[in-house]
């Protein structure tokens, strides 16, 4: 295990030294299944991806003709994005998830192991800010970590959790198995669409 200085993943300096390092055991290295599905049937969306890292789904979803947008606040991540994004890379933006403003209303948030990145004491003011982002109709999909473990990241939640976060904004649309998990995260993480209600 690597020795890390930063031990507040609340900070930018925390996810630079592991991605400075290449320390990304969460990184998948390519666009999970469940995306690949999701997008073959949903259309074209304004998607925003925070949290992005390697923003290898960024690259995909544009090159379907998705109007995609990736952010991190961390510039080793956003250097990181913007190599995996190749001729995207413009569209991989430094910035904070809860100051970033949209130029056009989104369609989806995309979640992919943002929220287990955050603190458990953040994520009321993550679910907040996924409700304030998104309009009545618009979908909040992707993949959920579940786990009991206390320490992390990656946090885990537990189902109940996640239905407390979200029930007075979202309604679930779908709850699904993940068959191309990489390890930390197998058995644990499920595909899961929420609609803005």
């Amino acid at each position: 295990m690597a020795d890390f200085q930063q031990r507040d993943p609340r900070s930018p300096a925390f996810w630079d030294e592991r991605f400075e390092r290449n320390f990304t055991p969460w990184d998948k290295g390519g666009v999970p299944q469940a995306l690949r599905d999701f997008a073959a049937g949903s259309g074209p969306l304004v998607t925003l991806i925070p949290g992005c890292g390697s923003a290898y789904e960024l690259a995909f979803l544009v090159g379907q003709g998705w109007d995609a947008t990736a952010i991190d606040f961390s510039p080793a991540a956003v250097a990181q994005g913007k190599h995996a994004a190749g001729e995207y890379a413009a569209r991989v933006v430094e910035a904070d998830f809860f100051a970033w403003q949209p130029e056009r209303p989104l369609q989806l948030i995309y979640e992919r192991a943002f929220l287990c990145a955050m603190p458990r004491a953040m994520w009321p003011q993550v679910a907040a800010r996924w409700a304030q982002l998104l309009a009545p109709g618009a979908l909040l999909a992707g993949f959920f970590f579940f786990d009991e473990a206390p320490k992390g990241p990656p946090f885990g939640i537990s189902r109940a959790q996640l239905d407390d976060l979200l029930r007075a904004d979202f309604d679930c649309l779908a709850d699904d198995a993940v068959s191309d998990s990489i390890p930390v995260f197998a058995g644990k993480e499920r595909w899961m669409a929420w609609r803005r209600r």
